[in-house]
């Protein structure tokens, strides 16, 4: 949906973006992350054609990326801007006019996106009467509200409580699955592990990794095996033998205990089955998944070093 291609721009002699080149796939969620400073804002900006690159180019959809596409593009920045004067039915007719939809084009859109954010009672309230995150979800139905198919959120679920977190996140796949391209910027890890297939994670400018999650994650596997079981601590130490060192145990619930072990060597998960069985009542067994902040400072510290 984009390609990015040996980017580059500074301001007043500091560089911004350094040879970037990313390719941002259709109908994928793409986290974006990096630092602050790292870049990202800038990149962003040129997205929606805010900014120019000194050097390299941007395309969208396979053409060079100018103003006719920016009806197809929806953004939600940071920065949050909405007029406060404006109602919220207003709002949304407004900027989907801005976005190139006809007066009733723009109508039966803001109603349908009132309708789905469930802001149906304050439609005719102003912005300025709303709670926060009565407004973020403005702003949200803002950058939707033309139906565009490429997505660009930056920080969007910041101010909305956990069940609004679920409407937005459901909607995102919901974009997903009808072919629809989600770039997500967000300094929440859990977010982006939760959410993301793919990853593009940038640092002083420069790209430090463009992967999808499976093989990021896959690069950073974890040392250590979690194993609920039913039995006496005895026996399940027992079991271990020499072949993984017990880390910790916790009690879950009455003779449910969760055991986190650390490996020794080369042995996997069968090897560990194989040890437990006819000790302890086996309920689960699986690898502890890499943390996608622990990955994040890994591959900034392995970029400052290199």
């Amino acid at each position: 949906m984009i390609e990015i291609s040996n980017v580059s721009k500074s301001f007043r002699r500091k560089s911004a973006l350094i040879n970037v080149s990313l390719k941002i796939a259709k109908g994928t969620i793409t986290g974006l992350l990096g630092p602050n400073g790292a870049g990202k804002t800038t990149l962003i900006r040129m997205m929606n054609i805010m900014l120019d690159p000194d050097e390299g180019y941007l395309k969208y959809d396979g053409q060079l990326l100018k103003k006719a596409h920016l009806k197809n593009i929806g953004y939600l920045p940071e920065e949050r801007g909405l007029y406060p004067d404006m109602t919220v039915n207003e709002q949304l007719n407004f900027f989907a006019k801005l976005r190139g939809l006809s007066r009733e084009e723009a109508a039966l859109n803001s109603r349908y996106w009132i309708d789905k954010l469930e802001m149906k009672e304050w439609s005719h309230k102003t912005i300025q009467s709303l709670s926060k995150g009565m407004a973020q979800k403005v702003q949200f139905a803002v950058a939707v509200v033309h139906d565009p198919e490429f997505l660009i959120l930056d920080e969007p679920l910041t101010g909305f409580d956990p069940i609004n977190v679920d409407l937005i996140k459901n909607l995102l796949f919901e974009f997903k699955e009808a072919g629809k391209t989600v770039l997500l910027s967000t300094h929440n890890m859990h977010r982006v592990q939760d959410m993301c297939s793919h990853v593009a994670l940038l640092n002083e400018g420069r790209v430090v990794s463009d992967t999808s999650m499976h093989a990021l994650l896959e690069g950073y596997k974890s040392d250590r095996f979690v194993v609920r079981y039913r039995g006496t601590g005895i026996a399940f130490a027992n079991a271990l033998w020499t072949d993984f060192e017990l880390a910790k145990q916790i009690d879950i619930q009455e003779g449910l205990v969760e055991a986190h072990l650390l490996k020794r060597g080369d042995k996997s998960v069968d090897d560990l089955i194989k040890n437990l069985q006819g000790h302890v009542q086996i309920e689960a067994v699986y690898r502890e998944q890499p943390q996608m902040d622990q990955v994040f400072m890994a591959l900034i510290e392995k970029n400052i070093i290199e």
